[in-house]
């Protein structure tokens, strides 16, 4: 009887170690179901300076070169300060102007609305420019994004996100469903908006990024991207010149 005993403990245990496993191998393939692949070569960041001596990442992305942060200029290059627009009304006006969202110094850049972006006196660094429409569509298109949705508003770009976001969760709210890559370099990051009269887009930093391109779409409104910790496409669409913006800028 020992050793039928003996026998059927060690053939429990053979099976705990089997069941063990099993179950091993599927939290295995269920945790690769959900990460994403993370083992990226991401490409070396460079650096520039602006007019008030603010370094900025800048990194070659296709043939390229794009700032990889968000503008934080508080002067035109001729010298002339920028408008820092702390009231309502001011920022309402049709006066080139900056604010920092909430004034939150947790902000990734500063936020600038139309005027300020088309202003002659520039607020890109020298040999560079804000980025046009043009330079947006061939970034989306080097990154995925198919012709036929390049000038389509909306929702664009099927993943083409999660290779803009940067990755870590102090950047974008954590969402299971959506995971940053950053596979591009282009590190954005979310900085919220300021509505054309005056009032702070919600939900804010960490959830919501708005980047404004050169290009008008009429008398009134201008082109810009979005991006939300919730999505993996890229909105496109036009709001009016006196909304605030997050701003990148490509090398001429």
């Amino acid at each position: 009887m020992k050793i039928v005993k003996n026998g059927m403990e060690n053939l429990f245990q053979f099976l705990l170690k089997k069941i063990a496993v099993v179950l091993l191998f599927i939290g295995f393939i269920t945790s690769c179901s959900k990460a994403p692949n993370l083992q990226l070569s991401l490409p070396s960041y460079d650096s520039i300076v602006d007019i008030d001596n603010n370094s900025y990442k800048i990194v070659k992305i296709g043939n390229q070169w794009w700032m990889a942060e968000n503008l934080r200029v508080r002067t035109y290059n001729d010298g002339t300060p920028i408008t820092n627009a702390t009231s309502d009304d001011l920022w309402k006006s049709s006066t080139g102007a900056f604010c920092l969202y909430k004034s939150d110094e947790r902000s990734p850049g500063l936020l600038y609305n139309w005027f300020a972006v088309t202003d002659s006196r520039r607020i890109a660094p020298q040999g560079w420019h804000v980025a046009t429409e043009a330079d947006w569509q061939q970034l989306e298109k080097y990154l995925g994004m198919s012709d036929a949705e390049l000038n389509t508003i909306g929702w664009r770009g099927n993943y083409v996100a999660n290779k803009l976001k940067a990755h870590g969760k102090t950047n974008w709210l954590a969402d299971e469903e959506f995971w940053p890559t950053n596979e591009s370099g282009f590190n954005a990051k979310a900085g919220a908006c300021r509505k054309h009269d005056g009032r702070w887009g919600e939900p804010g930093l960490s959830q919501t990024g708005f980047w404004w391109t050169a290009t008008s779409a009429d008398s009134k409104e201008a082109y810009y991207r979005y991006l939300d910790y919730r999505n993996n496409h890229v909105f496109r669409h036009s709001d009016l010149y006196q909304c605030g913006l997050s701003v990148r800028c490509v090398k001429d």
